[in-house]
């Protein structure tokens, strides 16, 4: 069969199933299972076992379950509400202050976690409800929330970025440390949209007039709830750029920085441990079973010259690599608004990163380009994985349709940051070349 032929069924059966309402991983599967069999036989299912076998025993998949503990258990350890409370002693009175100091705390949540939606549901339940009491415009508090909550993809330790790097065969550490300037420059964009726009119209986020004022010392003691995410942060990341651990190693450093922070907080207890596994078995087997399914599928897509094919095709246009960038950006943005970004991952990164390579980009580059595509997924609708966190923690009054309006100027920032390191690419990656003797 010829290997266009191939490529035409294989996506075709992609998108027909994935209408159907079937699981991504299942899918995949079921599609590589179905064209192995009908192009070389049954016997040859063999190299699809072969292949799992080889996927689950990566070493640097361990990192993900480990990631994924280590925010199951800081969720329920009270730093969240602590970390609350000094925001909004410190941002209330300033107009749009409570937005931004969440935008903030997402950010340390994000550094902390790495997991968006620890993020999307606690400033839900604990910032949402905050804002309205004070006034705020409903889209504008909800927008913030869910901007807020995508940072956990870019900014390190990232799970996302961790699939990422292991589906790409790159750097973990090298794409952590990408994931660092552009995600603080995605919070200054943020913070400075709230800011300007409540400027302009202080009613969208009123100061509030019957605040008491308090002495400057208790707004300093509040900040000590600044200290055990401090902790977390520099043992999972200092570790790794110290060149003391691997990014795996550095996961289990989390985990112990993590049950030493609820022991701090007397939170620390056999069934808050066992509530923490099993969130963490859940969101693990859905990462790997997902896993399992994208190898198989793209093996038999690369075995039948798929991808050699859909290479040659793009070498051979008459036309500029940008736009050749360009309409893979497009096609992300698009699969963002039916897949998970760990899917449009596992689907897509083994059929671009070829061409990135073959037109002289930086695959480093196109990493961080790929994460803030993944970003502007999860909160575009119908399917954006944060609108849907938020919907569950929504007050009565509040729908669906006023997240969908709060999201949109920060959909078109991300854009607009986008198109900026596309523009000026060494802001990506000069912090991963100045730590690349680290690094190795």
């Amino acid at each position: 069969m010829e290997s266009s032929l191939v490529l035409v069924f294989m996506f075709t059966a992609l998108v027909a199933f994935m209408l159907s309402g079937a699981g991504l991983a299942f899918v995949l599967g079921a599609i590589a299972f179905i064209s192995t069999i009908l192009l070389w036989g049954p016997s040859a299912l063999i190299v699809a076992v072969l292949n799992t076998f080889e996927t689950m025993t990566s070493e640097s998949l361990m990192a993900i379950p480990l990631y994924v503990l280590m925010a199951a258990i800081l969720e329920k350890s009270g730093i969240i509400e602590a970390l609350y409370e000094a925001m909004e002693t410190w941002f209330s009175r300033l107009n749009g202050g409570l937005a931004v100091g969440t935008i903030a705390i997402c950010t340390i949540l994000a550094a902390m976690t790495g997991v968006v939606g620890a993020a999307v549901a606690a400033m839900g339940i604990l910032a949402l409800p905050s804002m309205l009491a004070r006034g705020y415009h409903p889209p504008l508090a909800l927008g913030a929330i869910c901007a807020g909550g995508t940072l956990g993809i870019l900014i390190p330790p990232s799970v996302v970025t961790i699939v990422y790097a292991i589906t790409a065969q790159m750097s973990i550490g090298q794409m952590f440390a990408a994931g660092i300037v552009p995600g603080l420059i995605l919070v200054a964009s943020y913070s400075a949209y709230i800011l300007i726009r409540t400027a302009i119209n202080p009613a969208l986020a009123p100061k509030p007039s019957d605040l008491a004022t308090l002495p400057l010392g208790v707004k300093l003691a509040k900040l000590k709830s600044l200290i055990l995410p401090a902790v977390v942060v520099s043992g999972v990341l200092g570790s790794i750029y110290a060149g003391l651990a691997t990014p795996t190693e550095a996961a289990a450093v989390g985990v112990l920085g993590a049950a030493l922070s609820a022991l701090v907080t007397r939170k620390l207890s056999l069934p808050m441990l066992s509530e923490a596994a099993g969130d963490t078995l859940r969101v693990t087997a859905m990462i790997l079973w997902i896993t399992i399914g994208a190898r198989a599928f793209v093996s038999v897509f690369a075995a039948t010259g798929g991808a050699d094919s859909l290479l040659g095709f793009v070498e051979g246009l008459e036309t500029s690599r940008w736009v050749v960038l360009g309409a893979m950006v497009l096609v992300l943005v698009f699969l963002g608004l039916f897949l998970d970004e760990i899917g449009i991952i596992l689907l897509c990164v083994p059929v671009f990163l070829p061409i990135v390579k073959a037109l002289g980009f930086d695959p480093l580059w196109f990493g961080v380009l790929f994460m803030i595509t993944a970003q502007m997924a999860y909160i575009t609708p119908p399917f954006g994985y944060t609108l849907f966190y938020l919907k569950g923690v929504l007050p009565p009054g509040l729908g669906i349709g006023q997240v969908y309006r709060g999201i949109v100027p920060f959909f078109l920032i991300q854009l607009a940051v986008l198109l900026l390191f596309v523009v000026f690419p060494g802001i990506v990656t000069w912090l991963p070349e100045t730590l690349l003797p680290s690094l190795k």
